[in-house]
Protein backbone atom coordinates (compact mmCIF):
# COMPACT_ATOMS: atom_id res chain seq x y z
CA UNK A 1 0.00 0.00 0.00
CA UNK A 2 1.83 3.33 -1.17
CA UNK A 3 1.82 6.04 1.40
CA UNK A 4 -0.37 9.23 1.04
CA UNK A 5 1.09 11.28 -1.26
CA UNK A 6 -1.53 14.04 -0.89
CA UNK A 7 -2.03 16.28 1.99
CA UNK A 8 -6.27 17.00 2.34
CA UNK A 9 -8.23 18.95 4.73
CA UNK A 10 -11.94 18.21 5.42
CA UNK A 11 -15.14 19.40 6.90
CA UNK A 12 -17.20 17.43 8.88
CA UNK A 13 -20.99 18.67 9.28
CA UNK A 14 -23.24 16.24 11.84
CA UNK A 15 -26.41 16.82 13.59
CA UNK A 16 -28.22 15.36 17.07
CA UNK A 17 -31.64 15.00 17.76
CA UNK A 18 -32.56 15.06 21.39
CA UNK A 19 -30.20 13.70 22.67
CA UNK A 20 -26.57 14.20 24.58
CA UNK A 21 -23.85 14.29 21.29
CA UNK A 22 -20.87 14.31 24.40
CA UNK A 23 -21.54 14.47 27.75
CA UNK A 24 -19.33 16.75 30.40
CA UNK A 25 -18.63 14.22 33.53
CA UNK A 26 -17.83 17.97 35.29
CA UNK A 27 -21.03 18.94 34.89
CA UNK A 28 -23.03 16.33 35.54
CA UNK A 29 -22.86 14.99 32.06
CA UNK A 30 -24.41 18.14 30.61
CA UNK A 31 -23.58 18.72 27.06
CA UNK A 32 -20.51 20.22 26.71
CA UNK A 33 -20.78 23.99 25.40
CA UNK A 34 -18.58 27.18 25.22
CA UNK A 35 -20.29 29.25 28.50
CA UNK A 36 -19.37 32.59 26.68
CA UNK A 37 -21.53 32.08 23.91
CA UNK A 38 -23.92 29.10 23.97
CA UNK A 39 -22.27 27.21 21.38
CA UNK A 40 -22.75 23.55 21.63
CA UNK A 41 -19.02 21.14 21.73
CA UNK A 42 -18.07 17.84 20.63
CA UNK A 43 -14.45 16.87 21.75
CA UNK A 44 -12.21 15.46 19.01
CA UNK A 45 -11.77 12.97 21.32
CA UNK A 46 -15.56 11.62 20.97
CA UNK A 47 -15.09 11.78 17.52
CA UNK A 48 -12.02 9.91 17.06
CA UNK A 49 -13.79 6.94 19.72
CA UNK A 50 -16.57 7.19 17.18
CA UNK A 51 -14.48 6.21 14.32
CA UNK A 52 -12.48 3.06 16.11
CA UNK A 53 -15.68 2.13 17.22
CA UNK A 54 -16.67 2.24 13.27
CA UNK A 55 -13.15 0.11 12.51
CA UNK A 56 -13.81 -2.46 15.31
CA UNK A 57 -17.18 -3.19 13.96
CA UNK A 58 -16.62 -2.94 10.02
CA UNK A 59 -13.09 -4.39 9.83
CA UNK A 60 -12.48 -6.46 12.88
CA UNK A 61 -9.66 -9.37 12.58
CA UNK A 62 -8.66 -7.75 9.33
CA UNK A 63 -4.40 -7.70 8.79
CA UNK A 64 -3.19 -4.01 9.68
CA UNK A 65 -6.89 -2.42 10.75
CA UNK A 66 -6.85 -3.42 14.78
CA UNK A 67 -7.65 -1.13 17.18
CA UNK A 68 -5.22 0.16 20.04
CA UNK A 69 -7.21 2.08 21.92
CA UNK A 70 -10.33 0.07 22.91
CA UNK A 71 -12.80 0.12 25.76
CA UNK A 72 -11.06 -1.90 28.85
CA UNK A 73 -8.10 -2.68 27.12
CA UNK A 74 -4.69 -3.29 28.90
CA UNK A 75 -2.32 -0.91 26.58
CA UNK A 76 0.87 -2.35 28.21
CA UNK A 77 -0.82 -6.11 27.04
CA UNK A 78 -0.53 -4.81 23.55
CA UNK A 79 2.76 -3.05 23.49
CA UNK A 80 4.08 -6.55 24.91
CA UNK A 81 3.03 -7.88 21.38
CA UNK A 82 5.67 -5.38 19.61
CA UNK A 83 8.02 -6.80 22.26
CA UNK A 84 7.60 -10.74 21.20
CA UNK A 85 7.07 -9.63 17.89
CA UNK A 86 11.18 -7.95 17.49
CA UNK A 87 12.19 -10.13 20.09
CA UNK A 88 11.19 -14.04 19.19
CA UNK A 89 12.15 -16.65 21.58
CA UNK A 90 12.88 -14.37 24.40
CA UNK A 91 10.75 -14.37 28.25
CA UNK A 92 8.95 -10.32 28.02
CA UNK A 93 7.25 -10.54 30.38
CA UNK A 94 8.49 -7.74 32.91
CA UNK A 95 6.27 -5.02 33.95
CA UNK A 96 8.64 -2.52 32.77
CA UNK A 97 10.59 -3.44 29.36
CA UNK A 98 13.04 -0.57 27.39
CA UNK A 99 14.04 -0.94 24.37
CA UNK A 100 17.90 -1.92 23.00
CA UNK A 101 19.06 1.25 21.31
CA UNK A 102 17.47 3.42 18.15
CA UNK A 103 16.95 0.66 15.82
CA UNK A 104 14.87 -1.61 18.00
CA UNK A 105 12.96 1.55 19.03
CA UNK A 106 12.65 1.89 15.63
CA UNK A 107 11.14 -1.34 15.40
CA UNK A 108 8.64 -1.02 18.22
CA UNK A 109 7.32 2.09 16.73
CA UNK A 110 6.87 0.31 13.42
CA UNK A 111 5.33 -2.84 14.58
CA UNK A 112 2.83 -0.60 16.62
CA UNK A 113 2.18 1.21 13.30
CA UNK A 114 1.44 -1.64 10.48
CA UNK A 115 -0.71 -3.46 13.14
CA UNK A 116 -3.14 -0.72 14.16
CA UNK A 117 -5.07 1.62 12.35
CA UNK A 118 -5.23 4.23 15.20
CA UNK A 119 -1.84 4.50 16.10
CA UNK A 120 -0.59 5.12 12.11
CA UNK A 121 -3.88 7.58 11.58
CA UNK A 122 -3.64 9.68 14.78
CA UNK A 123 -0.62 8.90 16.85
CA UNK A 124 -0.44 7.85 20.03
CA UNK A 125 1.74 7.79 23.72
CA UNK A 126 3.45 4.24 24.23
CA UNK A 127 5.51 4.65 27.09
CA UNK A 128 3.67 3.92 29.38
CA UNK A 129 5.60 0.82 31.49
CA UNK A 130 6.31 -1.23 28.78
CA UNK A 131 7.84 1.70 26.30
CA UNK A 132 7.37 1.58 22.50
CA UNK A 133 7.96 4.96 22.45
CA UNK A 134 5.56 7.97 20.83
CA UNK A 135 4.16 8.43 17.42
CA UNK A 136 2.70 11.54 15.67
CA UNK A 137 -0.31 10.69 13.18
CA UNK A 138 -0.89 12.55 10.23
CA UNK A 139 -4.55 13.00 10.99
CA UNK A 140 -6.08 15.97 13.18
CA UNK A 141 -9.61 16.63 14.09
CA UNK A 142 -10.55 20.25 16.39
CA UNK A 143 -13.39 20.28 18.57
CA UNK A 144 -17.04 20.33 16.42
CA UNK A 145 -18.90 23.28 17.35
CA UNK A 146 -22.50 24.34 17.19
CA UNK A 147 -23.65 26.22 14.10
CA UNK A 148 -26.05 28.43 16.30
CA UNK A 149 -26.39 28.29 20.49
CA UNK A 150 -28.27 25.49 21.90
CA UNK A 151 -30.55 25.13 24.92
CA UNK A 152 -29.52 21.70 26.93
CA UNK A 153 -33.01 20.37 28.44
CA UNK A 154 -32.96 18.53 31.67
CA UNK A 155 -35.55 15.61 31.91
CA UNK A 156 -36.59 13.72 34.37
CA UNK A 157 -37.02 9.92 34.09
CA UNK A 158 -38.20 7.33 36.63
CA UNK A 159 -37.28 3.38 37.01
CA UNK A 160 -40.02 1.09 37.97
CA UNK A 161 -38.07 -2.16 39.05
CA UNK A 162 -36.56 -2.41 42.15
CA UNK A 163 -33.00 -3.00 42.48
CA UNK A 164 -33.08 -5.70 45.33
CA UNK A 165 -35.80 -7.69 47.41
CA UNK A 166 -35.74 -5.42 49.83
CA UNK A 167 -36.25 -2.21 48.22
CA UNK A 168 -39.05 -3.50 46.49
CA UNK A 169 -40.36 -4.53 50.14
CA UNK A 170 -39.65 -0.89 51.02
CA UNK A 171 -41.15 0.45 48.57
CA UNK A 172 -44.55 -1.44 48.84
CA UNK A 173 -44.76 -0.55 52.65
CA UNK A 174 -44.54 3.14 51.35
CA UNK A 175 -46.52 2.92 48.66
CA UNK A 176 -49.69 5.07 48.72
CA UNK A 177 -53.09 5.36 46.91
CA UNK A 178 -52.87 8.55 44.89
CA UNK A 179 -49.97 9.06 42.11
CA UNK A 180 -47.45 11.15 43.88
CA UNK A 181 -46.94 9.41 46.53
CA UNK A 182 -46.33 6.15 43.65
CA UNK A 183 -44.14 8.51 41.92
CA UNK A 184 -41.68 9.12 44.96
CA UNK A 185 -41.10 5.73 45.79
CA UNK A 186 -39.65 5.48 42.58
CA UNK A 187 -36.35 5.98 41.51
CA UNK A 188 -35.39 9.13 39.94
CA UNK A 189 -33.04 10.15 37.57
CA UNK A 190 -31.78 12.70 34.97
CA UNK A 191 -30.56 13.39 31.69
CA UNK A 192 -29.90 16.04 28.99
CA UNK A 193 -30.42 16.40 26.07
CA UNK A 194 -30.27 18.87 22.98
CA UNK A 195 -33.66 19.52 21.44
CA UNK A 196 -31.31 20.22 17.96
CA UNK A 197 -28.23 20.83 17.02
CA UNK A 198 -26.01 20.72 13.85
CA UNK A 199 -22.30 20.78 14.76
CA UNK A 200 -19.23 21.27 12.68
CA UNK A 201 -15.58 20.14 12.56
CA UNK A 202 -12.19 20.36 10.65
CA UNK A 203 -9.98 17.95 10.29
CA UNK A 204 -6.32 17.90 8.84
CA UNK A 205 -4.56 14.86 7.25
CA UNK A 206 -0.61 15.08 6.53
CA UNK A 207 0.87 13.53 3.54
CA UNK A 208 4.38 14.06 5.34
CA UNK A 209 3.19 12.43 8.36
CA UNK A 210 1.74 10.08 7.15
CA UNK A 211 5.69 8.89 5.28
CA UNK A 212 6.44 8.14 9.31
CA UNK A 213 3.44 5.56 10.06
CA UNK A 214 2.72 4.35 6.95
CA UNK A 215 -1.07 6.15 6.50
CA UNK A 216 -1.86 4.92 2.72
CA UNK A 217 -4.45 5.73 0.31
CA UNK A 218 -6.30 2.55 1.40
CA UNK A 219 -6.06 4.13 5.43
CA UNK A 220 -8.08 7.44 3.63
CA UNK A 221 -10.54 5.73 2.29
CA UNK A 222 -11.33 3.82 5.61
CA UNK A 223 -11.30 7.22 7.40
CA UNK A 224 -13.37 8.93 5.30
CA UNK A 225 -15.76 5.18 5.65
CA UNK A 226 -16.12 5.84 8.70
CA UNK A 227 -16.83 9.60 8.98
CA UNK A 228 -19.81 9.12 6.49
CA UNK A 229 -21.04 5.92 8.53
CA UNK A 230 -19.59 6.20 12.33
CA UNK A 231 -22.98 7.31 13.65
CA UNK A 232 -24.95 4.66 12.09
CA UNK A 233 -23.81 2.08 14.27
CA UNK A 234 -23.45 4.59 17.21
CA UNK A 235 -27.24 4.73 18.27
CA UNK A 236 -28.52 4.56 22.11
CA UNK A 237 -30.76 6.16 24.12
CA UNK A 238 -28.29 8.73 25.09
CA UNK A 239 -27.19 10.04 22.07
CA UNK A 240 -30.50 10.55 20.09
CA UNK A 241 -30.50 10.43 16.76
CA UNK A 242 -26.98 11.80 14.84
CA UNK A 243 -25.93 11.30 11.60
CA UNK A 244 -23.14 12.81 9.21
CA UNK A 245 -24.66 15.60 7.11
CA UNK A 246 -21.93 16.43 5.22
CA UNK A 247 -17.81 15.30 4.62
CA UNK A 248 -16.47 17.94 2.19
CA UNK A 249 -13.10 17.02 1.72
CA UNK A 250 -9.84 19.52 -0.09
CA UNK A 251 -7.62 16.95 -1.61
CA UNK A 252 -4.14 19.44 -2.59
CA UNK A 253 -1.98 18.37 -5.46
CA UNK A 254 1.33 17.99 -3.75
CA UNK A 255 2.47 16.48 0.11
CA UNK A 256 2.70 19.93 1.56
CA UNK A 257 -0.55 21.28 0.90
CA UNK A 258 -1.48 24.13 -2.00
CA UNK A 259 -3.48 26.39 0.06
CA UNK A 260 -3.56 26.85 3.75
CA UNK A 261 -6.28 25.30 5.56
CA UNK A 262 -8.41 28.25 7.18
CA UNK A 263 -8.88 29.57 3.68
CA UNK A 264 -10.39 26.44 2.16
CA UNK A 265 -12.62 25.92 5.16
CA UNK A 266 -13.99 29.47 4.56
CA UNK A 267 -15.31 28.51 1.53
CA UNK A 268 -18.14 25.91 3.41
CA UNK A 269 -20.69 28.30 4.97
CA UNK A 270 -23.63 27.40 6.87
CA UNK A 271 -26.30 29.19 6.58
CA UNK A 272 -30.34 29.13 9.05
CA UNK A 273 -33.18 29.10 6.70
CA UNK A 274 -36.45 31.30 7.22
CA UNK A 275 -39.53 31.37 4.81
CA UNK A 276 -37.49 30.17 1.92
CA UNK A 277 -34.82 32.68 2.63
CA UNK A 278 -30.66 32.62 3.98
CA UNK A 279 -29.78 34.08 6.66
CA UNK A 280 -26.35 34.09 8.98
CA UNK A 281 -27.03 32.47 12.00
CA UNK A 282 -27.78 34.95 14.57
CA UNK A 283 -29.30 37.30 11.87
CA UNK A 284 -31.47 40.12 14.10
CA UNK A 285 -33.85 38.63 11.11
CA UNK A 286 -34.35 35.54 13.05
CA UNK A 287 -35.35 36.79 15.90
CA UNK A 288 -38.65 36.05 15.58
CA UNK A 289 -38.09 32.75 13.99
CA UNK A 290 -38.70 29.60 15.62
CA UNK A 291 -35.72 27.62 16.98
CA UNK A 292 -33.77 24.91 14.13
CA UNK A 293 -34.95 21.32 15.09
CA UNK A 294 -34.26 19.89 11.49
CA UNK A 295 -31.14 20.13 9.05
CA UNK A 296 -33.78 21.36 6.26
CA UNK A 297 -33.23 24.31 9.01
CA UNK A 298 -30.39 25.01 7.46
CA UNK A 299 -28.59 25.14 4.09
CA UNK A 300 -24.70 24.19 3.06
CA UNK A 301 -22.99 26.16 0.27
CA UNK A 302 -19.44 26.03 -1.16
CA UNK A 303 -17.55 28.57 -3.05
CA UNK A 304 -15.97 26.60 -5.96
CA UNK A 305 -15.21 30.24 -7.54
CA UNK A 306 -11.28 30.60 -8.27
CA UNK A 307 -10.12 28.11 -6.36
CA UNK A 308 -6.73 27.75 -5.70
CA UNK A 309 -4.22 26.08 -7.69
CA UNK A 310 -3.74 22.43 -6.80
CA UNK A 311 -6.84 22.04 -4.52
CA UNK A 312 -9.99 19.95 -5.42
CA UNK A 313 -13.11 19.85 -3.52
CA UNK A 314 -14.77 16.16 -2.94
CA UNK A 315 -18.24 16.66 -1.56
CA UNK A 316 -18.49 13.15 -0.17
CA UNK A 317 -21.81 13.60 1.46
Amino acid sequence: MPDLAQRHDFVLIFDVKNGNPNGDPDAGNLPRLDPETGHGLVSDVSLKRKIRNYMEIAHRGESGRAIYVQEGAILNEKHREAYRAIRPGEKVDGAKLNPHGDEEADKLRRFMCDNFFDVRTFGAVMSTGINCGQVRGPVQMTFAQSAEPIVPQEISITRMAATTAREKEERREGEADDDNARTENRTMGRKHIVPYGLYRAHGFISAKLAERTGFSDDDLALLMEALEAMFEHDHSAARGEMATRKLIVFRHATALGNAPAHSLFDRVKIWRTFKGETYEPGSERLDNAPPARAFSDYAVTIDRENLPDGVEIIERL
